[in-house]
């Protein structure tokens, strides 16, 4: 079981609405159990699904004070491994058995890459909602005054709106009064000499 810790505004049910709107389709179902702080899914495949082997993921996620603990299961692989078995002999004995069999093999391939897609989807919705698996990540960010968007440290002006962070002040050219971007070493009006910061 893999596990990971989200930190940041981030709450069990935006984890569970995304994975529920990502993967509930197709061949897979989601099944969730529990709301608050406490949320656990089940992505499986559907029972009324018959080309390829069937498999299940279970995941666990919890808010705690420290942040959001996100783990998820060993994947059952034993039918999607027959499946392809079957697959494999069936081609071994007929090679033109695979046009009978590519719906078999698709859902297989899919199956097989369920955990990655399962982690990619965390990770996308947790950078969506400001979280990141290092506290530093959490903590760094500016919230733009006007906004409300988080900022990283690296910027001193808003990346939604261009407003000034807190914390962080354009510099000013003494001469002519223009405001400059906060490493520039000359005006660029006047073409004065900045002093060093």
């Amino acid at each position: 079981m893999e596990q990971r810790i989200y930190y940041g505004p981030i709450t069990p049910e935006d984890l569970a609405n995304a994975l529920t709107a990502r993967f509930n389709r197709g061949g897979f179902r989601v099944t969730q159990i529990g709301s608050g702080p406490k949320i656990a899914l089940q992505i499986c495949t559907r029972e009324d699904i018959s080309s390829g082997g069937k498999t299940a993921v279970g995941i666990s996620l919890q808010r705690t004070p420290k942040g959001l603990i996100v783990q998820v299961g060993e994947q059952a692989l034993w039918n999607v491994a027959a499946s392809l078995g079957v697959t494999m002999l069936s081609l071994l004995r007929n090679p033109w058995q695979l046009l009978d069999r590519m719906d078999d093999l698709a859902q297989d391939i899919e199956s097989l890459q369920l955990t990655r897609e399962i982690w990619e989807t965390i990770d996308a919705t947790a950078r969506l909602y400001g979280a990141g698996e290092r506290i530093s990540q959490a903590l760094g960010r500016l919230v733009c005054e006007y906004c409300r968007t988080p900022n990283t440290p690296d910027h001193s002006h808003c990346v939604a709106c261009g407003a000034p962070l807190p914390g962080t002040f354009s510099p000013v050219c003494p001469n002519c009064g223009a405001t400059l971007p906060a490493h520039a070493n000359r005006c660029s009006q006047c073409g004065t000499q900045l002093p060093a910061a």
